[in-house]
């Protein structure tokens, strides 16, 4: 399926496809919350050989750093892609995982088609101000359930 998005103030547009476009998990670790301005995050997952960006001079990358309690703060080897201009953050690429791109759902422009069920995870980070919706499995950290299986899972996966 081909993907279309855009920051908030179209001045970086992209493009990518993906066979895993369900949006279907929430994240409620500090990073994705931070990231998004939003009490969890909510990527998906596309081929980056196709990823093909415009108004690359408005892009800034970000390495996270990964904090947990009692130990030592690390960075990310995750970069995560905004816009400098308006803050949307666009997409994450990190190279252990060559072949992927990870395009955050509230980026995308082309209609995605809605998930069966919700899955919530990194729960363990979650504030107590934010409210887990809906039914679905739930995760204190992160599940070994991937993108990929989740589609294949659901049967969803777009060829």
């Amino acid at each position: 399926m081909r993907l279309r998005g855009s920051c908030q103030c179209g001045k970086v547009r992209f493009r990518l496809d993906s066979q895993t476009p369900y949006p279907f998990m929430y994240c409620y670790c500090s990073i994705c919350r931070k990231t998004t301005g939003g009490a969890f995050g909510c990527n998906i997952m596309g081929r980056r050989e196709t990823l093909r960006v415009s108004g690359e001079k408005h892009l800034k990358r970000y390495h996270a750093m990964i904090r947990n309690p009692g130990k030592r703060a690390v960075r990310s080897p995750g970069e995560r892609w905004f816009c400098a201009e308006c803050g949307t953050h666009l997409y994450v690429l990190d190279d252990r995982w060559p072949q992927g791109v990870w395009p955050n759902a509230g980026a995308i422009d082309t209609p995605l088609p809605a998930p069966a069920e919700m899955v919530h995870i990194m729960l363990r980070f979650k504030p107590a101000w934010v409210q887990v919706c809906g039914r679905g499995p739930r995760f204190r950290e992160y599940p070994r359930l991937s993108i990929a299986d989740w589609h294949d899972r659901h049967g969803v996966r777009v060829r």
